[in-house]
């Protein structure tokens, strides 16, 4: 499917530069959104179920504040892969699996999967074993902006293949609106999307595609390129929130730096393989 032909389908939506912005209501999202917060899985859904799958590596001192709130969210289904952490992790996604399970009328169903190391091949375990028709792979350190769920719903239906979210970086420092805005404007320019921003494609095309790449790093980046040529992506310009935490250990522009030269040299045909050699703490 070309570019135009996405257009054509979602035709309902307003359309932005090389892109095309999902636009719903609050009073929608609350309509069709609030059911399923509430009561039992699915229940009084619009649209496809939205199955969430986060990979993580050695999150234990922040997974128990973050998960929740993604269980909470208004997604039928959350899927956490463990890359093999070693320091309590497992036991904490566990606990929260657990607790989940427990519930009579449970509106979201966890699932902890462990596998081998690295974010490709940990998400594609969890899309495969994912019972909803729309993936949504997401960080753990990303949080989904109220409605997303319902927000990703919409787009389906209007005939959207895949898309994405703006992002809103929650530190608080000027550079940091700088590196959003530019995040932001690259992706709606180029129709590709990175982790931070929240990728959601359905099932099928996932499927179709075989997932993503079994590489170290760029993996998001190389399964947009594929995307890119059935569809141009949507674009949620409701943000979801990613913490700052690589750039507040790194250092802000350093770790710019790193990040758009990485992907420049990418660009250039440099292998995912040697670009690790820069960028070690992958997770």
């Amino acid at each position: 499917m070309t570019a135009e032909g996405h257009h054509r389908e979602c035709g309902s939506m307003a359309e932005v530069t090389n892109g095309t912005e999902v636009g719903i209501g609050e009073a929608g999202i609350a309509a069709a959104a609030g059911p399923v917060a509430a009561g039992a899985l699915g229940a009084g859904r619009v649209g496809p179920a939205v199955t969430v799958i986060v990979p993580v590596l050695n999150e234990a001192a922040d997974i128990n504040e973050r998960l929740p709130v993604l269980i909470d969210a208004g997604f039928e289904e959350v899927i956490v892969v463990d890359g093999g952490s070693d320091d309590g992790t497992v036991a904490q996604v566990q606990t929260l699996a657990d607790a989940r399970a427990r519930a009579s009328r449970p509106a979201c169903r966890v699932v902890l999967l462990q596998g081998a190391r690295g974010r490709a091949l940990q998400m594609n375990r969890g899309a495969d074993a994912a019972t909803g028709e729309v993936l949504l792979f997401l960080h753990v350190d990303t949080r989904p902006s109220p409605g997303a769920a319902e927000r990703i719903r919409e787009a389906v239906r209007q005939g959207c293949e895949w898309g994405r979210f703006d992002v809103r970086l929650d530190g608080r420092q000027f550079a940091f609106r700088i590196i959003e805005r530019a995040m932001n404007w690259r992706s709606a320019l180029t129709g590709i999307a990175t982790g931070d921003q929240a990728l959601f494609v359905r099932r099928d095309v996932f499927e179709m595609l075989r997932g993503f790449a079994p590489i170290p790093l760029m993996e998001d980046i190389e399964l947009s390129r594929r995307l890119r040529t059935l569809a141009w992506p949507a674009r949620i310009r409701v943000p979801v929130v990613s913490a700052t935490r690589r750039w507040q250990r790194g250092g802000i522009a350093r770790t710019v730096l790193r990040m758009w030269g990485l992907r420049l040299l990418y660009w250039f045909g440099v292998s995912p393989a040697q670009l690790l050699r820069f960028y070690p703490d992958v997770r």
